[in-house]
């Protein structure tokens, strides 16, 4: 059982996930469901609030790009924000900075 708190909420025409506490092996299965569901819905807009994640590791990053070619399937924007300097550093060392919409905040993505 995961003490893993994933909030999910909608917002206009988006869903938000957000995750706290950081997302390792034993706690990316939690965050993959939940980013499951929320594709089966087929949001417009699939954002992403890494405001309260601390640490991510690999199986958090190959998490994530799941979910972004499973958005990109479906035809929904994925927004990922608020991602502390930590986990930011893991994106651009795996270059996938480049491939991710990211945000400073959820206060910067337009609509929200």
């Amino acid at each position: 059982m995961s003490d893993q708190n994933i909030g999910v909420e909608n917002r206009g025409n988006a869903v938000v996930v957000s995750p706290e506490g950081d997302i390792d092996m034993s706690r990316s299965p939690d965050f993959r469901a939940s980013l499951r569901e929320v594709n089966d819905r087929k949001p417009i807009k699939l954002v992403v609030n890494l405001k309260e994640v601390g640490y991510m590791d690999s199986s958090g990053l190959a998490t994530l790009v799941e979910c972004m070619r499973t958005a990109k399937g479906n035809s929904t924007e994925m927004i990922l924000c608020g991602m502390n300097d930590r986990v930011r550093a893991i994106f651009e060392i795996a270059r996938l900075d480049q491939f991710f919409h990211i945000e400073p905040t959820i206060d910067d993505i337009a609509g929200l």
